[in-house]
């Protein structure tokens, strides 16, 4: 369950401000159809983050706990580093896939933009600090919901009262406090 409850909180976190959430508001409002937008941002999550979670369980399971917890150190620190700095949406990255619907804009729209992206990295150092894949998958993918849903609904006047620089600092501190943790690990593994 810890592993479960630290991935919803990390990712959640993390997702305030991101090129995801500024991607559900620009699909908000272009199809003013929360609900398939909605469906298609749990189903692009859900398939990167068990793609993403996949490749933390293997990268885990090839190395010696000082090599992973020390990866891990390094992953969080510079997840911490990266949360600090806010996502822009560039106009290009408006999905020329709008055509097919809302919801297959948002699936095609979100799956790409996930890929490489600090929500997608946190799952993988996630899935390999903790054993419970399933668990790990289901918390980042509830923290991705937790960020993006209100996003949807609530569009320009909620996004706009949110201490996004507060918030991007309480994100970046646990970042940092998971890295602390791990990099102890590390040296006390060996």
């Amino acid at each position: 369950m810890e592993s479960f409850l630290v991935s919803t909180g990390i990712v959640a976190l993390a997702e305030i401000g991101d090129k995801t959430q500024l991607l559900a508001l620009v699909l908000a409002l272009r199809f003013r159809r929360p609900w398939p937008i909605v469906l298609g941002i749990l189903v692009a999550t859900l398939a990167n983050h068990a793609l993403a979670g996949a490749v933390g369980q293997f990268v885990s399971s090839l190395l010696s706990d000082t090599w992973l917890y020390g990866m891990l150190a390094l992953s969080f620190f510079a997840v911490a580093a990266w949360t600090l700095v806010p996502d822009k949406l560039d106009e290009d990255d408006t999905p020329p896939i709008s055509h097919y619907g809302a919801f297959m804009a948002t699936l095609v729209a979100f799956f790409i933009a996930e890929m490489g992206d600090k929500t997608q990295i946190a799952t993988v150092v996630l899935a390999a600090q903790f054993e419970t894949y399933i668990w790990v998958v289901m918390g980042t993918t509830l923290g991705m919901m937790l960020a993006n849903v209100p996003v949807v609904f609530l569009g320009n006047a909620a996004a706009a009262k949110l201490p996004l620089g507060i918030i991007r600092s309480v994100a970046a501190f646990a970042f940092l406090l998971m890295g602390l943790y791990a990099g102890w690990l590390a040296l006390t593994a060996g």
